[in-house]
Formats: structure tokens, C-alpha cells, sequence
């Protein structure tokens, strides 16, 4: 069956591409100061959140800090490298784009895909409400939401649809989509741009909205974790139910149905 169009599949991977930037681009922003706080200024002495680097036992370790409560990562985060690397960046230089410390580089690359994200964002949803994608293929029916359950249960036991039910999103991954596209995309582009001042100069409301410009910052972060677990299920998903299946479906738009019956 054909199940994705050309709009769909080209804003997709347009998409892929701009989170991908966007999020390493993101890190070496944070890199710059890695701290999160709450309200309108920075409280350096609590931080709700902090990546950093201390002296344990003579000797330099990675810390990360929550609410709070530490916990070592010496090599992974806070001190990248190992402990005698010296290399004192709050998520490492492989993730990270450009990958030396570089905070100028970082904001053009995180700004020029953060417009083009929105404009590829903005063509999906014109063309989406134009041929009536959105009401087809992702608002589940009132009967859906009744196996809710059943689905996740489904999902939980890695059993996945064949026959007609395989030719539609299940009720899961429509609202999961519905939320990501509607929810928390709008909400972290907000959040985005509230941390401009020269934005917040023209619409003061922006700041307002989140009580202040670094909680702005800290739910940026915060939606772009949710971002990435979203990606993490969604992968994980594709690789368990048969990838090239699904990829070639977001590639060429055809995708192969498993008939459930013992007929051709």
C-alpha cells in the first residue's frame, strides 16, 4: 500500500536533519554555562540542574547535579574524557557541533536549522489540514482510545499488527504524535525564542509566559530531553518491527502489509 506521500516523507527527513543539528548545536550552547535555573535570573549557588567538575580524593572528577543530588560521571559528562584528559566539557566533544568549544559557531548553526525547522514544521502542517492528514492518519477514533490498553500491553510484549490493522498509526502512536507535533514542538520553538532579548523586547509576554528567561532556558532543555527519548522509542520500535520495512515505507512511501489470513 502507499502510506506515505511525498509531503510527509520529505518533511520528515527534513526534520531528522534539523533535530540532529539542532541538538548538537544545542549542547555546545549549553557547554558555555552548564546550568539550568528557575525564574528570571540566574541563581548561580542553586542551580536546579549542573554539569560540572570537582576535586575528589585528589583527584579531578565529573559531576552531574540535580535537584540537589550528585552523581559522578567522570568520563561521560563533566570530564569527558578520562579523569587525567583534562577535558572539562559538560557533554563531550563527539556530540557536540562544531566539536571544539566553539559558543559563536554553535548559536549560528543552532539558529539557522531552528528557522528552517519551523518552516519545514509550518509546510507539514499547511499541507497536512489541506489533504486532511492530521483527521485521516493521526486523531485515533473514539473506538480506538477504548484498546488503549490493550495496545500498550501490545507494545509492551513486542506484538505488533498485521492484516488492516497494520495499515494504520495504533492509537499509541497517534497521540504520541499528536503530542510531539502540536504540544511539545510548538512549546520548545516558544521557549526558544523567549530567551532572545531582542524578542523578548518586541513581545514582553514571551518572558511572562515561563515565569522568566532561564526558566525558558531550563524547560528548552528539559522538552529537548523529552525530544530525545521520543527518537530513543522510536528507533527502538523500528528496529523490533522490522526496519526495513518501515524505512523503505519512509522512503519510497510503499509499505508491505502481512496478510493475517491463509488466503494469497
Amino acid at each position: 500500500m502507499y502510506r506515505h506521500s511525498l509531503v510527509v516523507r520529505v518533511t520528515h527527513w527534513a526534520g531528522v536533519l534539523c533535530f540532529a543539528v539542532l541538538l548538537m548545536s544545542g549542547l555546545q550552547i549549553f557547554n558555555a554555562h552548564p546550568a539550568l535555573y528557575w525564574g528570571d535570573a540566574s541563581n548561580f549557588a542553586k542551580p536546579v540542574a549542573s554539569i560540572n567538575t570537582t576535586v575528589r580524593d585528589g583527584r579531578r572528577i565529573g559531576v552531574a547535579e540535580v535537584l540537589g543530588h550528585r552523581l559522578v560521571t567522570t568520563g561521560v559528562l563533566g570530564l569527558s574524557g578520562s579523569a587525567d584528559d583534562r577535558q572539562e566539557r559538560a557533554f563531550p566533544r563527539w556530540i557536540t557541533l562544531p566539536s571544539e568549544q566553539d559558543l559563536a559557531t554553535g548559536r549560528r548553526w543552532h539558529f539557522f536549522f531552528a528557522w528552517l525547522l519551523v518552516l519545514d514544521g509550518f509546510f507539514y502542517f499547511l499541507l497536512g489540514i489541506w489533504r486532511g492528514h492530521f483527521w485521516r492518519d493521526l486523531v485515533p477514533a473514539r473506538e480506538r482510545l477504548k484498546h488503549i490498553g490493550r495496545t500498550l500491553v501490545d507494545h509492551l510484549y513486542l506484538r505488533f499488527p498485521t492484516g488492516d490493522e497494520d495499515m494504520h498509526y495504533n492509537v499509541l502512536q497517534q497521540l504520541t504524535y499528536l503530542v510531539i507535533i502540536f504540544v511539545v514542538l510548538p512549546l520548545q520553538v516558544l521557549a526558544g525564542l523567549a530567551m532572545s532579548p531582542a524578542l523578548d523586547a518586541a513581545f514582553p509576554f514571551l518572558t511572562s509566559v515561563f515565569d522568566g528567561r532561564q526558566t525558558a532556558r531550563t524547560v528548552h532543555f528539559l522538552l529537548a530531553c523529552v525530544l530525545v527519548a521520543f527518537v530513543v522509542v522510536h528507533v527502538t520500535m523500528l528496529l523490533v518491527s522490522g526496519p526495513w520495512n518501515k524505512l523503505r515505507s519512509m522512503i519510497t512511501g510503499w509499505y508491505a502489509i502481512k496478510s493475517t489470513g491463509g488466503g494469497p
